[in-house]
């Protein structure tokens, strides 16, 4: 008996038709079809809406009983598209869908063909109510192997669900006695794995238990591209972690590898592929099925795959016929040795000496701990030559950051590990220490984090509401600033608030804010390093402070950027402002006309345009090698007004979202000016806290008892700064001291987000 369905988008009127090779299919005919129904719960899907009892056929395919030998006689049919009017269209040409046909009448077989055009080279289908079978006999020295994964483990889409799991389970059966149970789960992850693995794979109390998930499951070729490095160390992590789940209740591991997908792309392939080579040094045994089922680019060899993410039948039976059944040829004495060898490796003793300096391995743990009951400090540093060499060949350490259980003051936070096992970096190790550090590998474990980001390098991980982790394992520093959109929206996730590096709350960009649009600082992490931020308070808490350049030139924008302090431009950044009252009153008109055709005109001898309303006002980056000026400024136009247009918005969000500013002005400027420039400021600001800095070469006398007002006797020239790169670093310093004279540092600046939200 059987059931068909398929999945076909129609148009109002047309239904879906089958017809085939014997006479309950209609002999061809399509005037004798079968039709289809479906409804609004279920569209597009489409199905036979009674069990047909179909004879056996004359016909048969040589080349599909030698691939499936246990497939023997069999029926062939296609499905057709009914109209209104009677009329119909075939789905396909070419070779017809077929099924076998199938012995048992007394079970109902639910074939599903996929999609409607889409002919499979192999079907399939499944026992619509399965007869209950009754369970081997237990005999002791016989295996129980327990098989937890996905749908592929399942054995969907191979017919009756005789997947690679079903081969394998009856030639274990035949060859060695051995019992093997399926608790696999169809469109299972890592994370859920490791959720049902206490309440699915313990009571069971396997002997030995295969992992086998897929990268495909955790979302790797539909996610962005900066996901993918996440995903994958997620997913590495998850299956060190059932390892040892599998460890801790007495069963030996065996591997399931990685297998393709047909909508992976040339890096998804690269990613497949370092995960395979990961696992296989590993230690464990690992069923590697790429070289039996990979067309060499990721995708599924041709005529093996039912749809992208699963093999057919006959790529199920290649995946079973690459699996070494010698793996299997094991007895439980030899299992309860490897269990005793597992539970005796807690840890092992690397390095003594006759000072109390004791370094211990956890191997499976990925864990080091480093005591020193001396009363003198140890230095651990890639020279140690003795030491090193004890770590390589003992300690099994993975490359990357190893990071202290317990961050505290005092406490060497991390080390890092190089390819070949060694420590790659200088930690002091205090006397009457005792430190355990582990692999931030263990990190990015489904139940010990969330991944907010990784890159392959750079991981940002949350620990918990109040605390994250940011690890960077490359040669190069990273900054971490607002602009960086993926980062800034990941970090979206955390609660709003200040969070610091509890070991140096008040080094340079250690101070992370965060708020409701993700992350509103920069932070910066080093080479090889891991930092953990913990919550410190709310972001309303922290007085935070924006610097708006006011022109004359871009000194300020130029000293900021050698600062780092810099963040997206505001109007005055690239422009040349002489005449201080052009500032206020540009500020007074909130920027109209700033960028207004009408006044803007080009001077082909200077190479810039000029302000005809505010003529004190012009402008030097703003024309390209491809425009042509003096025939159509059209284009420079249209790109000022975008240019500047977005400038003005975060110019004025600043102002809005600050708790102070801090306006910056360079150039001589007289005193009638700057007291015109404050009081309009005074009105913008709205008693808002704001002071006006003034650098310029002249007596501070000059600006005496101006209410807001700062001046600092100092020139800063951007063209000498551009000439002399000592000179602008001697520039920066200067500048530096005069806002930590103000109090303005990384920890409290106001970080303006390139797009501000419309308010």
């Amino acid at each position: 008996m059987y059931r068909f369905q398929i999945s076909a988008s129609t148009q109002i009127g047309e239904s879906i038709g089958i017809v085939g090779s014997t006479p309950e299919l209609g002999l061809w005919d399509i005037k004798k079809c079968v039709r289809l129904r479906t409804n609004a719960a279920r569209y597009p899907l489409w199905w036979t809406e009674t069990k047909i009892a179909i004879q056996p056929s004359l016909e048969s395919d040589d080349v599909s009983q030698q691939a499936t030998p246990y497939l023997h006689q069999k029926i062939e049919y296609k499905y057709i598209r009914l109209d209104s009017n009677g009329g119909a269209r075939w789905e396909a040409l070419g070779s017809n869908r077929w099924v076998p046909i199938n012995p048992d009448e007394s079970n109902t077989i639910v074939v599903d063909d996929g999609a409607f055009g889409y002919l499979q080279p192999y079907p399939f289908g499944y026992v619509e109510e399965p007869t209950v079978k009754m369970p081997l006999n237990e005999e002791s020295e016989r295996l129980k192997i327990a098989v937890i994964g996905s749908s592929v483990a399942f054995g969907h889409k191979a017919w009756l669900f005789k997947g690679w799991v079903s081969l394998l389970g009856e030639a274990l059966q035949q060859k060695y006695g051995h019992q093997l149970v399926n608790i696999s789960e169809a469109g299972t992850n890592v994370s859920r794995t490791i959720a049902r693995f206490i309440s699915d794979v313990t009571p069971e109390q396997p002997d030995v238990v295969i992992i086998t998930l897929s990268l495909g499951n955790e979302g790797l070729a539909q996610c962005a591209p900066h996901q993918r490095r996440a995903i994958q160390r997620r997913f590495e992590s998850g299956l060190q972690l059932l390892v040892k789940m599998t460890r801790e209740i007495g069963a030996y591991p065996i591997l399931g590898g990685v297998y393709p997908n047909n909508n992976y792309e040339s890096e998804h392939y690269l990613l497949l592929k370092e995960t395979h080579n990961r696992m296989l040094n590993w230690g464990l045994p690992v069923l590697d099925w790429l070289a039996a089922v990979d067309n060499g680019q990721g995708r599924w060899k041709a005529g093996i795959s039912f749809d992208p993410a699963h093999p057919n039948t006959i790529g199920h039976r290649l995946m079973y016929e690459a699996i070494n059944l010698h793996l299997f040829q094991i007895d439980k004495n030899e299992l309860a040795r490897e269990e005793q060898r597992f539970r005796q490796r807690n840890e092992v003793p690397i390095y003594l000496d006759n000072g109390g300096f004791h370094v211990f391995a956890h191997i499976e743990e990925k864990r080091l701990r480093i005591t020193n009951l001396s009363q003198y400090s140890y230095t651990i540093a890639p020279y140690w030559q003795e030491l090193q060499t004890a770590l390589q060949s003992k300690a099994g350490l993975i490359p990357g950051i190893y990071i202290a259980k317990s961050v505290k003051e005092g406490t060497p936070p991390f080390f890092a590990v190089q390819e070949d096992g060694a420590i790659a970096t200088t930690i002091n190790i205090p006397p009457d220490a005792d430190l355990e550090y582990r692999a931030t590998f263990n990190l990015f474990s489904p139940n010990n984090s969330q991944v907010l980001f990784y890159d392959g390098d750079l991981g940002i991980l949350q620990s918990d509401e109040r605390n994250l982790w940011v690890i960077n394992e490359s040669e190069n520093e990273y900054n971490i600033q607002p602009m960086w959109q993926e980062v800034c929206n990941a970090l979206k996730a955390m609660p709003s608030g200040v969070y610091e590096d509890p070991l140096a709350p008040n080094a340079p960009f250690r101070t992370m804010m965060i708020g409701n649009n993700g992350l509103e600082s920069r932070v910066k992490a080093p080479p090889k390093s891991a930092m953990l931020f913990q919550y410190k308070c709310k972001l309303t808490d922290i007085s935070r402070v924006a610097i708006l350049p006011l022109g004359d030139r871009c000194a300020v924008r130029m000293m900021l950027y050698k600062m780092e302090y810099d963040g997206p431009a505001f109007p005055f950044d690239l422009t040349r402002t002489t005449n201080i009252g052009d500032v206020a009153d540009a500020i007074k008109n909130g920027f109209d006309d700033m960028w207004n055709p009408a006044f803007l005109h080009y001077s082909q001898d200077a190479g810039r345009i000029y302000h005809s309303k505010w003529s004190g006002l012009s402008f030097a980056h703003e024309v390209e090698e491809t425009d042509d000026p003096l025939n159509n400024m059209s284009p420079v136009h249209e790109r000022m007004r975008v240019r500047y247009t977005a400038r003005s918005e975060r110019f004025w969000y600043a102002l809005r979202h600050c708790d102070k500013v801090l306006f910056v002005r360079t150039g001589i400027s007289d005193r009638a000016g700057v007291i015109d420039l404050v009081d309009k400021l005074q009105k913008q600001c709205q008693g808002k806290p704001f002071q006006l800095l003034i650098l310029s070469p002249q007596s501070d006398d000059e600006f005496l008892n101006l209410p807001n007002v700062l001046h600092y006797n100092v020139e800063f020239n951007p063209d000498l700064m551009y000439d002399d790169l000592g000179h602008w670093m001697y520039c920066t310093e200067v500048m530096r001291q005069i806002l930590k004279s103000l109090d303005v540092s990384s920890k409290n600046l106001f970080w303006c987000p390139p797009n501000p939200p419309k308010e």
